[in-house]
């Protein structure tokens, strides 16, 4: 039952190994990119950074990736990206940009994404020296969005068209084609998440006038001035904007806080899950939700199980967490135990979400997981008998924590 191609973490001896066994990495975490998020804001790094023939260039079309195959990325030169971005787009100072925005052009989103400093990666196909900005060394890597837009249209057609030429193209990796091997499916996610965030937020939040993508696309900023409708070449004055005075005029990216649990029975030989009216026939999940403001993990867990199936929890132990960019959650991935007695029964009319929900025999799950497990939108696998449970894939964390559970993680006793 171990996952394809999941991330692996190094092993160790500590103390919180010995306790709790390994510590378990999810389809989308696990990049091999060393972010250097203090560097963003260095002008002269991200100047060198994108210009170095060793850098590669992860191309977005409406949140799709440029692949070479159905489970690899496609990663590009600079020469590619150059018509779009021109050759130097880092060349002015923040400050200075902001001084020069105009809103009526559209300036092209480039997001970076960190340096790739222990040779895990394809490189883009140009041979050369290893990049190196004082004492940090790799092949820098960046995400460039060529959905044609605005004034940029024609420079992105242009790219998309030579690229097809070249026989690559942007495939849909919805969450139902979780397929990418996992190190460029971690890449992907940072770039899908932040430039749906980029795209999501082209207004400020405060004054409703339009924003700027600064700090290699990880913040927006709200500018004072504007050269849109310019007869003389000076900018004018935008309206005021409280997050020019006290406040900071930064916007940063969101993360939305999801609990994902595996409840297990009174006496862990059982496993609570759902299913809702869209799902496969026989395909059930571990029950999810999102958290609310002032409310803990815990009471996060307790809630939404109770509010989806009536069940009541008890212990709730978190297992692992994974990025899941779809358009921008975090799944806090949980262990939960069912209160005895009455604590167990099933009551679906709090919450009209679920169809179902049943408790399993960790057997029957165990064999659900060996036999039964595909995408949302996939046939069953090989194997699989008509009418036995159907659970997703190893590239979900709620299949991870359902092996959980019936490896006995955090359970008196394995089956």
């Amino acid at each position: 039952m171990g996952g394809p191609d999941l991330p692996v973490l190094p092993e160790d001896d500590s103390m919180l190994s010995a306790r709790f066994g390994r510590e378990v990495a999810n389809y989308f975490s696990g990049s091999p990119l060393n972010r250097l998020s203090f560097l963003r804001t260095d002008h002269d790094f991200l100047r060198a950074a994108f210009s170095h023939p060793s850098t590669a260039f992860l191309l977005m079309n409406s949140l799709n990736p440029l692949t070479k195959d159905d489970s690899h990325l496609a990663f590009v030169s600079h020469a590619d990206v150059e018509p779009l971005t021109g050759a130097d787009p880092f060349a002015k100072p923040e400050e200075e940009l902001i001084k020069e925005f105009n809103s009526d052009k559209t300036q092209p989103l480039i997001l970076f994404l960190g340096v790739d400093d222990k040779n895990l990666l394809p490189s883009n196909g140009t041979e050369s020296g290893a990049f190196k900005f004082k004492e940090y060394n790799g092949s820098p890597y960046f995400a460039v969005d060529v959905t044609p837009r605005g004034t940029l249209t024609e420079a992105s057609n242009s790219i998309i068209d030579a690229l097809k030429a070249k026989g690559l193209t942007f495939q849909d990796h919805s969450p139902r084609r979780m397929n990418l091997v996992s190190p460029e499916a971690a890449i992907y996610g940072q770039a899908r998440a932040l430039l749906d965030w980029n795209a999501r937020n082209p207004f400020c939040a405060q004054c409703g006038q339009r924003t700027l993508s600064v700090n290699a696309g990880t913040k927006r900023v709200c500018p004072p001035t504007d050269l849109s409708g310019s007869s003389d070449g000076k900018p004018r004055d935008r309206g005021p904007c409280a997050t020019r005075g006290t406040i900071s005029n930064i916007s940063f990216p969101r993360t939305d806080p999801t609990v994902i649990m595996a409840v297990a029975s009174a006496d862990g030989k059982r496993l609570l899950l759902g299913r809702q009216r869209r799902w496969p026939a026989y395909w059930f999940s571990t029950l999810a939700g999102f958290l609310e403001p002032g409310e803990s993990i815990e009471e996060a867990v307790r809630r939404e199980v109770w509010e989806e199936s009536g069940v009541r929890v008890g212990r709730v132990v978190v297992h692992s967490s994974q990025p899941w960019p779809f358009p921008a959650s975090l799944m806090i991935g949980a262990v939960a135990q069912a209160l005895p007695g009455e604590g167990e029964a099933i009551h679906l009319g709090h919450d009209p979400e679920l169809e179902s929900a049943k408790w399993f025999p960790l057997e029957e799950v165990k064999e659900a997981l060996l036999h039964g497990t595909s995408g949302m939108g996939e046939g069953a696998p090989e194997g699989y008998k008509e009418g036995a449970l159907r659970l997703p894939p190893q590239q979900a964390i709620a299949n991870r924590l359902m092996y959980a559970v019936v490896e006995g993680w955090g359970l008196p006793s394995k089956i």
